[in-house]
């Protein structure tokens, strides 16, 4: 048994790393936004274009992370099942058309946890781990890889 005890604790320790990997995308608003919960559905107009309104009546004002968070594309994976590229695509012909404007661009994590805080329309999204009391969280996804 004692021969066992460390093959026991890092295979233990591997399987919490694999969890802790797995982060969970959830989308926040600002505390003062007058919104308790989002659907999908609201989700996915709001970050495509389609509504620029809260529920509550605010403006709503989608902030995305930069390209190179991985939060993103599992964000817009997880949301209308698309990559980057096809997102990146559908902006491209919207803002050729004129119809509407892409989501605003945070540079960081932290600049989006900054902004969302600060501003009532605001809503974005972040790995449940790095919320904290100047966001509330409307919608929760599952983890992804």
């Amino acid at each position: 048994m004692r021969n066992h005890f460390p093959l026991l604790l890092i295979g233990l320790l591997a399987l919490l790393s694999v969890a802790a990997s797995r982060a969970e995308i959830v989308v926040v608003v600002n505390p003062k936004s007058g919104v308790e919960k989002l659907s999908r559905d609201e989700v996915v107009n709001i970050f495509l274009g389609r509504f620029r309104q809260l529920p509550s009546g605010l403006a709503a004002v989608p902030v995305d992370l930069p390209a190179g968070q991985p939060e993103k594309s599992g964000f817009y994976r997880q949301l209308v099942n698309k990559d980057l590229a096809e997102i990146n695509a559908y902006w491209a012909r919207l803002m050729f058309s004129g119809r509407t404007t892409p989501p605003k661009q945070a540079g960081s994590v932290e600049d989006m946890i900054a902004f969302v805080g600060a501003t009532p329309g605001a809503i974005g999204y972040l790995d449940r781990g790095r919320v904290d009391a100047r966001v509330r969280v409307v919608l929760e996804f599952g983890p992804w890889p």
